[in-house]
């Protein structure tokens, strides 16, 4: 199974990334397009010189490696992917035979979460209006919606939703899911040490650092694609 994990940054996705890497039949590929990102649009970016050192930059490469063999011998291949890597100019037709699945968060809390670590994002920095428009181009493109899952209520009950998610894609649960090792995972981008220092110091689904975080103009123009996504969410009683 090539599972495809779309997310905006900040939005509990390396946690996410860790769950399933915590499987004993899951390999794990920390944001595929990055690197390809950043060489597209000159995007600024922490790490940059890093990234795009340790990556590979044509797309087309990437989506072949995305669709191909599951590394190590492993029977499921877990891909982190972020919404705004996905630039108009990368073809996307790759990812329609892949098992998508969309984790959102709400836009304030993004936001908040995003601006401590890069000052003054963009709507296009934070992924939702991408994430939107790859949530609808997979319904159209497969004539099924996506499973969606909310971090909110991943971080309420993490046994719960998802078992609920693993049911929705045909995946058996594993309670290994729930755990894994401080410190990271080997699989991490070379991104990881600006970005992933409080879940380097995690073992499993921790309450959030930002909880009622303020609204304001930019998650106020991020907040109508989330709540699209967030009328597919998944959710148990």
């Amino acid at each position: 199974m090539h599972i495809a994990m779309w997310s905006g940054p900040r939005n509990l996705s390396t946690a996410m990334m860790y769950s399933f890497g915590a499987r004993d039949d899951c390999a794990v590929w920390d944001e595929p397009f990055y690197a390809a990102y950043l060489a597209k649009t000159g995007q600024d970016h922490p790490m940059q010189t890093e990234i795009l050192a340790a990556g590979e930059h044509d797309p087309a490469l990437v989506a072949k490696r995305c669709v191909g063999a599951i590394p190590s011998g492993k029977t499921v291949f877990y891909q982190k992917h972020m919404t705004h890597h996905m630039v108009p100019a990368f073809d996307r037709d790759w990812m329609f035979g892949l098992t998508n699945i969309f984790l959102i968060r709400h836009p304030a809390k993004v936001v908040a979460s995003y601006h401590a670590k890069r000052e003054n994002p963009s709507l296009d920095d934070l992924g939702f209006r991408q994430q939107a428009e790859i949530f609808d181009a997979i319904t159209a493109a497969t004539g099924i919606a996506p499973a969606v899952i909310d971090s909110d209520d991943l971080l309420a009950n993490p046994a719960k939703m998802l078992t609920k998610l693993c049911d929705s894609i045909g995946l058996k649960f594993q309670p290994a899911m729930l755990n894994w090792p401080k410190g990271g995972h080997s699989n991490d981008g070379v991104w990881a040490p600006h970005w992933y220092h409080a879940v380097w110091q995690s073992t499993d689904f921790a309450k959030p650092t930002v909880s009622d975080a303020p609204q304001n103009a930019l998650s106020d123009a991020s907040l109508p694609f989330y709540e699209h996504l967030a009328a597919h969410k998944l959710t148990v009683s």
